[in-house]
């Protein structure tokens, strides 16, 4: 993966965000039914990522991309789960997935930024990728509010899901090791029973 890839992967995953996170929030505070419970829930979003970005520090420069494919995939699975919950219990683990996994995305991703630029030149490089995910997010604002007038606040969850799931492929996609090829003519081990 290089900075080209990070951005796409990462805009991808902003535009699963920022489609469904106005919808998401008011989804909750109709579950929760009151602005406390409201409160505890996005607690526990900021909490757990908080507790779980301390945790994993040691591990980002040697997993990090492996972090950024469960991220996105983990909070592929919640925005698949959503629409069926129907207790604030579930909510609220929900939250702790949710705060995980952006945990992990967001050090995975300062830590690849950082890889991925080269000291004393890295202004442009994270000034282009924050550009196109602040446009990302700003067009998925957009969208959701498009598409909320013409689908329901569920259908918008399982598209927020697609992209994240897209996110993990193209991430997954530009990092899997190179298979080499074998010459015409010659027989590889994969050939031999």
């Amino acid at each position: 993966m290089n900075l080209k890839w990070l951005i796409r992967s990462q805009s991808i995953m902003t535009l699963a965000a920022g489609m469904i996170y106005p919808y998401y929030l008011l989804f909750l505070k109709n579950l929760g039914n009151s602005f406390s419970k409201y409160g505890l829930a996005f607690a526990v979003f900021t909490i757990s990522s908080a507790a779980v970005s301390h945790w994993l520090a040691p591990r980002l420069d040697k997993h990090g991309v492996c972090m950024m494919i469960v991220s996105s995939l983990g909070m592929m699975g919640a925005m698949l789960v959503f629409p069926w919950t129907s207790s604030y219990g579930w909510v609220l683990l929900l939250q702790l997935l949710m705060g995980t996994c952006n945990a992990m995305q967001r050090m995975s991703e300062r830590v690849l930024l950082a890889d991925y630029t080269e000291p004393g030149s890295r202004g442009a490089g994270i000034g282009s990728y924050h550009f196109w995910t602040s446009v990302a997010s700003g067009f998925a604002v957009i969208l959701g509010g498009f598409l909320i007038d013409w689908l329901t606040i569920n259908i918008l969850f399982y598209l927020s899901a697609l992209l994240y799931g897209t996110s993990a492929w193209t991430i997954w996609r530009t990092n899997r090791p190179a298979v080499p090829r074998a010459k015409e003519g010659s027989v590889s081990e994969h050939n031999v029973l």
